[in-house]
């Protein structure tokens, strides 16, 4: 008989349902506990948890992967990683469809000031009909730039290709095998600064790490066609928030979709500003509250209980767990 995979995760990450489901995917020799023991008789070989401490990592001598249900690392678990050598860990890809289309939503809407439109429609207002001049924003036959080429990156790249726009990527590797259907250029980030002058959407599906944090700042802005647009799903803090309130108040860029934030509400809070620069009170900027993985859909529990069984069941069958970052990076 194959040996016996056990996996230890919480409900905190994982509800019931999600449990159920996953567990309908997975090959007969795996098991699921939901807590660690508590008389320090722990033994599992997989942790799904997001958030875990140094006792938890410890509690099992059999531990060799933590999967965290998400994309993206914290600087705090990446140090905190290094001090257990022999697990590694990996992060859920499951988002990257529903993140995408976030991305998608998010440049149609702001290049056709769907949000403007809307609210002069609600006051009966049809004066957008005859003076939408300063307000449409063609995509077809555009440069779309896609900062950080993965799995998020590649579903927004197959829609701007199907809307008829040229697609740029920017990945570490960019001879690393992409999607079949996608036609892309892509580049190392050093030519960056090289592509900009041509790139008339810039959207970032990039993680934070120590690289990445303000990436994008005045200079870069500069460097990008005037009356271009801006979409981030990645993370807020690989743009300068200042320097963004400065390119959409000054008509450099057309304007911005944003789904991440530099301030987000402390728990059981709903009302936070999102920005220090007060982007919020700016009519060119499509805002959204991070939903893009739209989490706690049956769409997106779906989407997360297959991907997990993957992973889980390619070690249960001797195989490399797939999606591995690399703590050095940070993704």
């Amino acid at each position: 008989m194959s040996k016996i995979i056990k996996v230890c995760t919480k409900r905190a990450y994982l509800n019931d349902d999600t449990l159920g489901l996953i567990r309908d995917r997975l090959d007969d020799n795996v098991e699921i506990v939901t807590e660690i023991s508590e008389d320090g008789c722990a033994d599992f070989d997989i942790m799904i948890n997001g958030s875990p401490t140094y006792e938890e990592l410890a509690a099992s001598e059999n531990l060799r992967y933590v999967i965290m249900p998400w994309a993206g690392v914290s600087p705090h678990l990446r140090e905190l990683m290094a001090d257990f050598p022999q697990i590694s860990l990996h992060n859920s890809h499951h988002n990257a469809a529903t993140t995408g289309e976030m991305a998608i939503a998010l440049m149609m809407a702001a290049a056709r000031s769907i949000s403007q439109v809307d609210q002069k429609m609600h006051q009966c207002d049809w004066s957008p009909r005859q003076h939408s001049d300063d307000i449409n924003y063609v995509l077809y036959g555009r440069t779309a730039l896609i900062l950080g080429f993965g799995s998020i990156g590649q579903h927004v790249a197959l829609t701007c290709q199907a809307l008829g726009m040229n697609v740029l990527g920017i990945r570490r590797d960019p001879d690393k095998p992409m999607l079949p259907a996608l036609h892309a250029k892509v580049y190392p980030p050093e030519s960056l600064h090289d592509l900009l002058p041509k790139t008339d959407v810039l959207i970032i599906t990039m993680p934070l790490t120590t690289e990445s944090e303000g990436m994008i700042g005045q200079k870069e802005f500069d460097l990008m066609p005037t009356d271009s647009l801006l979409i981030n799903v990645g993370r807020g803090p690989v743009v300068d928030q200042h320097a963004l309130y400065q390119a959409l108040t000054s008509g450099k860029l057309h304007a911005a979709g944003l789904d991440v934030w530099w301030n987000y509400p402390k728990s059981g809070q709903d009302i936070q500003q999102p920005a220090d620069a007060p982007l919020h009170t700016l009519n060119n900027i499509i805002m959204s509250p991070h939903r893009g993985g739209a989490g706690g859909t049956g769409e997106a529990e779906n989407l997360r209980a297959d991907e997990l069984a993957r992973m889980i069941n390619a070690v249960a069958r001797g195989e490399d767990m797939p999606n591995r970052i690399n703590l050095a990076l940070g993704y």
